[in-house]
């Protein structure tokens, strides 16, 4: 081919290109524009995920191509399966719905979770707000101040239901650690387990976010109306040096590769997620859109007055996050994990 000729193609494909971009850019803008973007929430209004989301929804908007309006809507059940079961089986794939959901709950399927009827790695991974840390607490009248305490003493812990952090987390701990929390299960959302707790129904909660923890209830930790007895992840959190991490509990190999299975979860921190198929372009809109509004200076200062911790992660390290658990869990310990969960 003469090298003109090529010139002159090469140049053709660069145009086209150029003039394509901006057409796909108006397309978004197009379809987004005077409608409404549902932010499904998997629990009920006030726990921690509640107001990561209706946070979010005030401010993504205005970073989406067409600038649509974001709704946040309820869907409490289960710790939040059931809103993952409808976003997977039921929800318009066309971009027009998100939801946030557990971040447990992705990895359900691997452990065969009765309920789980979704592929976590075909989910259109949107982003998370940050990579987070639990915690395990009793209520200050318990007597029941470490995590040698709840070997000698059975403590109720209430839980948002099986998706939720605080239902598996405590009966893993037991049958690794040798604990005696009593799991009562059920509750709609993260706040209702704290109010029970409060009420006197409950001795503690084993698997609360210690973002909520500061934004909701700063004056527990500094009246000390809680104890807190550990650290939930695979990293401590600097606010809480002196706070041992589950991890330090491990007395075997397996032990801390069946925790590592469990805890990788945290790294997901406040999930945000489409069903399948979403078209590419779109995903690709909604991707922008969050992490911009993560770096939004009005976002961050609102976060920071509700002492929410912003430490995001992008739909496609979400994306990669959860691909790699799936690649690296062995299945002989994914089977001695599900057979500690009921």
């Amino acid at each position: 081919m003469p090298i003109s000729l090529r010139r002159t193609l090469l140049l053709g494909v660069a145009a086209a290109f150029a003039l394509s971009a901006p057409a796909r850019a108006d397309d978004v803008a197009d379809f987004y524009r005077g409608k409404n973007l549902d932010l499904y929430i998997g629990y009920s209004v006030g726990g921690g995920y509640d107001i990561y989301a209706r946070l979010l929804a005030r401010y993504l908007g205005r970073h989406m191509p067409g600038n649509p309006t974001v709704v946040p809507r309820n869907m409490e059940g289960a710790g939040s399966l059931r809103l993952t079961n409808w976003l997977y089986t039921a929800a318009a794939r066309d971009g027009s719905v998100i939801a946030t959901i557990s971040r447990g709950v992705p990895f359900d399927p691997i452990m065969e979770r009765p309920g789980s009827q979704f592929e976590a790695t075909k989910f259109s991974w949107v982003g998370s707000a940050n990579d987070e840390v639990s915690i395990c607490v009793t209520w200050h009248t318990t007597g029941v101040t470490d995590m040698d305490g709840l070997r000698k003493k059975e403590i109720a812990v209430g839980a948002a239901g099986a998706g939720s952090d605080d239902d598996p987390f405590p009966r893993v701990i037991n049958s690794v650690l040798g604990t005696k929390m009593k799991v009562i299960s059920g509750y709609p959302g993260g706040n209702d387990v704290v109010l029970a707790m409060e009420r006197g129904e409950v001795g503690g909660r084993c698997g609360w976010s210690w973002s909520s923890v500061k934004s909701a209830h700063p004056d527990w930790v500094r009246d000390k109306k809680i104890n807190i007895l550990s650290q939930l992840g695979l990293s401590k959190h600097p606010d809480l040096p002196s706070v041992p991490s589950i991890m330090e509990f491990a007395k075997t190999d397996e032990d801390a590769q069946i925790l590592r299975l469990i805890f990788a979860r945290q790294g997901l921190g406040r999930p945000f997620v489409g069903p399948p198929g979403i078209p590419a372009e779109r995903l690709a809109a909604l991707r922008k859109a969050f992490t911009e509004t993560m770096a939004d200076p009005a976002f961050l200062a609102d976060a920071d007055k509700a002492k929410l911790e912003i430490n995001p992660l992008s739909g496609a390290q979400v994306e990669a996050l959860v691909r790699q658990v799936y690649a690296e869990t062995k299945p002989e310990v994914a089977k001695k994990a599900a057979a500690m969960l009921p």
